[in-house]
């Protein structure tokens, strides 16, 4: 069985691991477990997450 290539940080070479990430947007914030690079911190953004949980999130608070 062939395992999932890790996707590397574009600045450091160092392969990206889970941990929570904190996105604020309006003076509010949300946690998200995401990829991020251990050594700079750069954080690998899924389109999943940005038209999704990102996205309800964004309407909803320019909604009020």
């Amino acid at each position: 069985m062939a395992e999932k290539p890790t996707l590397l940080c574009s600045k450091c070479g160092v392969g990206l691991a889970f941990a929570p990430v904190t996105f604020r947007y309006l003076k509010r914030s949300f946690r998200q477990e995401a990829l991020r690079c251990p050594e700079c911190g750069q954080v690998h953004l899924p389109e999943d997450l940005v038209t999704g949980k990102m996205k309800e999130l964004e309407v909803s608070l320019e909604d009020k």
